[in-house]
């Protein structure tokens, strides 16, 4: 994969282009590998945020898109990787490898037009080898954050989370109608074509699934629960991710849309790649 590699304790990276790439490590093997969550490691902090910089002219605005995290020791990998959707589409991903690490911030500034809703989900990984007895395991936690910008020429440029005034609130049912509209007519098609039962699954957006990050889903624990998030996301970064960060360009890719079997005994993850064709991603629960 194309990429930088930066080391330091800390990193900030800040690049600015329309369409947002992927820095990783080119020379270290790429991979998201979940092992038993180690309890003895956590992560001290863990943070995505987006926000509206400034208003940059020609009816154009800048944005951050930033994540960091900071485990409680060093881990002989560190890896964050982050997807930042624009009304229900794919605006971007990136991510870093760090080999011996504990720290790694990532900032992103681009410039975009009209009003939006902006979400980005981040997953934060450590992989942790014990020398003494050549064991390994590996931490995880998802953070993520979620913006409206109102670029209007009626109104003054705004962003807002949760909608205070009756003009918030008006623009948040329309943005939103916007995107589940689209988002709907995508993923009914997906299901059609993928022959699917819609009557036994519970529907997820990917950027949902960090709900399950503090809550379990029906019928697990909360420690199934984190396997089963942390081995969604080892065929997330194999399968979506990576064949996406290797692109020439990032397209209009539609938010992926997680199935999650009733009687938990296994989930799909549906979504097109660059040829339009329909990938199924299964895994056993």
């Amino acid at each position: 994969m194309r990429g930088i590699y930066i080391q330091g304790a800390t990193v900030i990276l800040m690049i600015i282009l329309l369409l947002l790439s992927t820095v990783l490590n080119p020379t270290s093997e790429e991979t998201i590998k979940f092992f038993p969550l180690d309890p003895s490691v956590e992560f001290t902090s863990a943070d995505t945020h987006l926000s509206l910089v400034e208003q940059t002219g020609n009816d154009q605005y800048l944005m951050k898109w930033e994540t960091e995290s900071q485990l409680s020791k060093p881990a002989y990998l560190r890896q964050d990787v982050s997807l930042l959707y624009m009304d229900g589409k794919l605006k971007g991903v990136k991510g870093l490898w760090k080999q011996e690490e504990q720290n790694i911030v990532l900032q992103l500034e681009f410039e975009e037009s009209d009003s939006t809703h902006f979400e980005a989900v981040t997953f934060h990984y450590g992989e942790i080898h014990n020398d003494k007895d050549n064991d390994i395991k590996s931490v995880q936690k998802m953070t993520s954050d979620s913006l409206y910008v109102v670029d209007s020429p009626h109104s003054l440029l705004e962003s807002f989370r949760d909608p205070e005034s009756k003009e918030q609130k008006e623009w948040k049912e329309t943005l939103d109608h916007t995107k589940n509209q689209h988002l709907d007519y995508m993923w009914r098609n997906w299901i059609k074509e993928a022959a699917i039962n819609t009557d036994n699954y519970y529907f997820v957006p990917l950027t949902s699934i960090v709900d399950y990050a503090t809550k379990p889903l029906t019928g697990l624990t909360q420690d199934e629960t984190d396997r089963v998030i942390g081995q969604l996301w080892e065929g997330l970064y194999k399968n979506y991710i990576l064949p996406i960060a290797n692109a020439e360009k990032i397209t209009n890719h539609t938010m992926p849309l997680i199935l999650i079997d009733k009687n938990n005994d296994h989930l799909i993850v549906l979504f097109r790649n660059d040829q339009n064709q329909l990938e199924k991603l299964i895994q056993q629960i």
